[in-house]
């Protein structure tokens, strides 16, 4: 007898009753992983191969997969579990909300109280220059908003030709068609293509380009690629330049404190304007609430995710400087934009209740005054292992680069053959020994949550240092290093 498609098997119901007994068979998981579900930046035939890490519970900052293995994450889920796992506090608030309004749309002049309350808490702790507010699902879809917000401001000013937006290489904006555009990824870029009126300048990376050059010679040198691009494409048909204060999945490349003021100088001296991306930057990351205070710009947008719920439900944003918000809402009538989930209740009921974690705990303060400057002392020691060239870090990111021979000047140090994946199997030695660090090629990168202390920063550097070690006795068996 042929199956019926529409009664679920045996083997799935007996899954379903599983999971939702908290009994997990890793294998079986594995093979379901692997049949079904595509994962994001990920080659899929070598993930079905080798079979997905599957993670099941998380508390503070550590996490337990399916093996019962601890983990220390390092790297708060993906930049965004900013108060740590397991705030019942905010599972209460999604369920309060979820059993009041789970739902309604934004659309036909309705609101819904969450997202008005949180609006108008976003403003309050935003830079002055701040008091509107564009709601999203994601980082991707604020940067898709920013270019259309941009666009749809000159369009307005009677400036129709100025649609050209300035990013940067090596940074990432998301990975939406524009998002991906804006960002400077050439991965992304030759999957898909590109849109028109992008264009892209240097990063300011001084270990890559700043040789010869104090780090505050070279702030200068490389915003001034962003003037030399305005000038080359023409003031007149240029809209904004964005950037992350901090660039975060590109390396955490953290520039010199001479960059942006002069890139805020070269804005305002063109009319450009400035799009601070934030998505990893925000809610306390740099010991600020938002990178752009501690970089000491003003910029016209910011675009925010994240650290906004830490990540306990999808949602993100823009918040709308005044120079834009007012010219949209005076001059514009529709903004022909938005997402059904614009606003959405309950992830802003998660971001109300995340905020005031934030606050009320004085995480922010935390990482500023007391546990940011900790880490900058214990991670930057790192460099007395053979493999670590250089190190450094900014409020509650930090990152470090393996080197295959340190010289006393970080610009002469030799570095490996990027085919020989050292920082993936630098990576592989802290997964296997229970912490999370990512690689981005030979770069090896953190950004743990806000909530980590003292004593929990002190067992981070001591697991690094267990697994640089251990990278090294690989690469000598290797006859990679001496």
């Amino acid at each position: 007898m042929t199956a019926n498609p529409m009664v679920p098997s045996a083997e799935l119901v007996a899954s379903v009753k599983a999971a939702t007994h908290d009994v997990y068979d890793t294998a079986e998981i594995q093979r379901q992983d692997a049949a079904h579900y595509m994962h994001p930046f990920t080659d899929h035939k070598a993930l079905g191969e080798r079979g997905a890490r599957v993670m099941v519970r998380g508390d503070g900052i550590y996490l337990w997969d399916s093996e019962g293995q601890k983990i220390l994450d390092g790297m708060s889920g993906l930049w965004c579990v900013n108060v740590g796992y397991g705030r019942t506090s905010i599972s209460d608030a999604v369920y309060r909300q979820m059993q009041t309004l789970p739902f309604y749309n934004s659309f036909f002049n309705t609101t819904n109280v969450p997202a008005t309350r949180l609006a108008a808490l976003l403003v309050e702790i935003s830079p002055p220059q701040f008091n509107h507010v564009f709601f999203t699902g994601s980082g991707s879809e604020a940067n898709d908003t920013n270019l259309r917000m941009v666009r749809r401001y000159w369009d307005l000013k009677g400036q129709p030709q100025r649609h050209t937006i300035i990013s940067r290489y090596n940074a990432y904006h998301g990975s939406t068609v524009a998002g991906a555009a804006l960002g400077g990824m050439a991965g992304m870029h030759e999957q898909g293509g590109m849109i028109p009126g992008i264009e892209h300048i240097g990063q300011p990376n001084y270990l890559e380009n700043g040789s010869g050059m104090s780090r505050d010679e070279f702030g200068i040198v490389a915003a001034g690629w962003l003037e030399a691009k305005i000038l080359e494409v023409g003031v007149d048909k240029v809209a904004a330049f964005i950037g992350e204060p901090v660039q975060g999945a590109g390396g955490v490349i953290i520039p010199p404190s001479t960059y942006w003021p002069e890139i805020q100088r070269i804005c305002d001296k063109y009319g450009v304007l400035l799009i601070a991306d934030e998505v990893i930057c925000g809610f306390g990351r740099l010991g600020t609430w938002f990178g752009s205070e501690l970089m000491q710009i003003k910029p016209d947008l910011i675009t925010f995710a994240k650290g906004v719920t830490s990540g306990y439900v999808p949602l993100g944003g823009v918040l709308v400087g005044d120079r834009v918000a007012s010219v949209l809402i005076n001059e514009g009538g529709d903004f022909n934009h938005g997402f059904t989930y614009s606003g959405h209740p309950v992830a802003c009921a998660a971001a109300l209740e995340n905020i005031r974690i934030l606050m009320d705990e004085r995480l922010v303060q935390q990482v500023a005054q007391d546990t940011g400057p900790y880490l900058k002392e214990k991670f930057e020691a790192l460099m007395d292992h053979p493999l670590v060239g250089y190190a450094d870090t900014c409020g509650f990111v930090a990152g470090l680069n393996l080197v295959r021979k340190k010289a006393a000047a970080v610009h002469d140090c030799e570095y490996f053959d990027p085919d020989q994946g050292v920082g993936m199997i630098c990576r592989g030695y802290m997964f296997a020994n229970g912490i999370i660090m990512r690689a981005v090629g030979d770069r090896m990168i953190i950004a743990p949550p806000l909530v980590m202390t003292r004593a929990q920063i002190d067992e981070m550097i001591f697991k690094i240092r267990y697994c640089l070690e251990a990278t090294l006795i690989d690469l000598q068996k290797r006859g990679w290093v001496a």
